[in-house]
């Protein structure tokens, strides 16, 4: 890959159909047969918490080949204390461009964009395998979980400033705009409107189901 083959921008309207179609390519049949992650672009550009100056995509040949949106998370204290850091998703890569970096590029520009607007802490829930190479760790290692001391394995923290969480215990609320796509009727309304592809199971799924019920007890 090379760096001077793409260009990273920020969304505009104009690409908004693009992106919703580039996230069905990049995430169909990957968690579950079919995939919502494209209703969840639609809906979050609307929500309260969607931070568009952190929504990028990345041209390649004049094709947008990319795309990462963020929103607004929260971290509680014991004493009530809150807060507010980042969380990103989907990051969506057209297939035949995966592993190739392209990812990569578009995450670490937008961690750069994010301490510019006054960041310091990004909160997910992805694969490891995908992320601890960007410097995200264990939730458990920064001492941040659910409430009820829930500790997922899938829950991944990042400092984009070191120590900005200062070793404090931290119990992590994402945005309420996550729980959109358990309306599972408007999700499939809403992929209708694109050409029809075949829904299937693939062993990807299984290991979404492995990283997402599991948790850290030790």
């Amino acid at each position: 890959m090379n760096k001077n083959d793409y260009t990273i921008r920020k969304e505009t309207e104009t690409d908004y159909k693009a992106v919703e179609l580039l996230t069905r390519e990049a995430f169909w049949n990957q968690y579950v047969p079919g995939c919502h992650e494209h209703y969840f672009v639609h809906v979050m550009r609307s929500h309260a918490d969607f931070i568009p100056e952190l929504a990028f995509v990345l041209e390649k040949d004049s094709a947008i080949i990319g795309n990462v949106m963020y929103t607004k998370s929260t971290l509680k204290d014991p004493d009530g204390n809150e807060k507010q850091i980042l969380s990103f998703g989907p990051l969506s890569i057209a297939p035949q461009y995966q592993r190739q970096g392209y990812g990569k590029a578009l995450l670490e520009y937008s961690f750069e964009q994010a301490i510019a607007l006054g960041y310091d802490t990004i909160a997910i829930f992805g694969n490891p395998n995908n992320y601890v190479a960007r410097g995200f760790r264990s939730c458990k290692k920064h001492n941040v979980s659910l409430v009820g001391d829930i500790f997922p394995s899938a829950l991944l923290v990042k400092e984009l400033i070191p120590g900005a969480l200062d070793g404090r215990r931290w119990y992590f609320y994402p945005s309420p705009v996550e729980q959109v796509c358990d309306d599972a009727d408007a999700v499939a309304q809403f992929d209708s409107t694109f050409p029809k592809k075949e829904k299937c199971w693939q062993p990807s799924q299984e290991e979404f189901y492995i990283h997402s019920h599991a948790t850290i007890t030790w």
